[in-house]
């Protein structure tokens, strides 16, 4: 075994490497704590060790040749007094290599966490937060957090504001939301957030969110009579294969209101003609949805599972197996019958008729499946879809009225709903 001597660079060239070990020290006998690992590779590494506060510590300084004995010697004494002092290297830079880590987490990162942990999120919305990623902030993805300042955050606002103002504060909200994840989610050694605040906040100290109008659109009443004959015109050969099913669908979303995807994904299973009710069994509030079937609904959805060749109400060509897109169609009955309309509006015609029709505050939120959380009240009251179909039947019953359409109904006839 070598003796220790004075660690120069002529004899640190000539350390041997270890023959029955995976490495060797080698210490200097002018400073004492200050050596050279050699490993059974032949790799050579100045190092330092000392006991701190009863421990040992052994903190690398760095490889040889890139680092000259010469240099070495210089750090060692520096190091070692600090060790002195009783300060960890080792431990040191534990907390500093892990505050880099964090400083250089993501938002591309965090979005993924974010994800993950939001195990709750429909296919629809996870579909819609990668498009914002993308679109939003595409080139933000592989930048670190602490990059994302608020004048940053002002600025893509701005920018995404001149294509469309309501998808710039989409983007925002879903911004917020990666930050306020992140605060949670990332701390400092000391055990801190990360963050101090979120960025966004800018946005909304300042009132910068841009004021998007909620759509009020809707097929009036005196507009029903020209809407059905253009849908009834729909059929297997009118325009289409699928003209006939879309044609049904269109007529189930004016009639009670659901959602386009909530009736584009409905099942055969979800159809239940003894008890003439059809089930949304995952809408959007994630509570299942029962409605009653009024007698225009039973004749068209009886027809309707005759029909179809697969498990789906409304069946699809394509690989979702049901329908996804009735764009043509639609534009088809808009031409046909002068009426412009999305399907959206078919839902919010629904509840505007409703609401004409004086149904129950409660009963109509029960029909648009519209959360009450917040109503005490509410709360006390146990759903009963039977409860629900004398207004299904009265809302039918005035839709197919105003739309000149021949009623088959076991509800007393009602009166003309409110003009507003």
């Amino acid at each position: 075994m070598l003796q220790p001597q004075k660690l120069t660079k002529t004899v640190v060239d000539r350390l041997p490497s270890p023959v029955d070990k995976q490495q060797a020290i080698f210490r200097d006998s002018v400073l004492p704590g200050f050596g050279v690992r050699v490993t059974r590779a032949g790799q050579k590494s100045f190092i330092i060790e000392k006991r701190v506060k009863g421990k040992s510590c052994r903190v690398t300084l760095g490889k040889y040749p890139q680092m000259t004995a010469e240099l070495a010697r210089k750090e060692a004494t520096i190091r070692l007094g600090e060790l002195t002092q009783g300060v960890n290297l080792n431990e040191t830079r534990r907390i500093e290599r892990q505050r880099n880590d964090q400083e250089r987490v993501t938002l591309g990162e965090v979005f993924d966490q974010y994800m993950l942990a939001r195990k709750d999120l429909k296919p629809s919305t996870i579909k819609g937060y990668g498009y914002i990623m993308n679109n939003s902030f595409g080139d933000w993805k592989e930048r670190p957090l602490l990059w994302v300042t608020k004048d940053r955050v002002v600025q893509r606002h701005l920018e995404c504001g001149k294509k469309s103002h309501a998808q710039a504060n989409y983007a925002m909200r879903l911004l917020r939301a990666l930050f306020n994840f992140a605060m949670e989610q990332y701390e400092t050694v000391e055990g801190e957030s990360l963050l101090r605040e979120n960025p966004v906040v800018r946005i909304s100290r300042t009132r910068a969110w841009y004021k998007v109008k909620r759509r009020q659109t809707l097929i009036h009443a005196h507009q029903l009579p020209a809407w059905f004959e253009a849908v009834n015109g729909l059929s297997d050969t009118s325009h289409n294969a699928q003209s006939g099913i879309i044609r049904d669908y269109l007529l189930l979303i004016l009639l009670t209101g659901l959602r386009r995807t909530e009736a584009a994904t409905m099942k055969v299973s979800d159809v239940d003609l003894y008890r003439r009710t059809l089930t949304i069994q995952d809408p959007k509030n994630r509570e299942r949805h029962e409605l009653p079937l009024s007698e225009f609904l039973f004749d068209l959805l009886q027809r309707r599972l005759i029909e179809t060749p697969n498990e789906y109400v409304f069946p699809g060509s394509g690989k979702a197996g049901h329908l996804v897109e009735a764009k043509r169609q639609v534009a088809h009955v808009i031409d046909q019958s002068g009426v412009t309309f999305a399907l959206h509006d078919l839902r919010r015609t629904f509840a505007t008729i409703a609401e004409s029709l004086d149904i129950p505050a409660y009963a109509l939120k029960r029909l648009l499946n519209h959360k009450m959380s917040n109503d005490v009240t509410a709360g006390y009251i146990v759903p009963d879809v039977e409860r629900l179909r004398g207004p299904m039947e009265k809302i039918t019953s005035f839709i197919l009225r105003a739309a000149n359409q021949p009623v088959v109904s076991n509800v007393v006839p009602i009166g003309e709903a409110r003009q507003g």
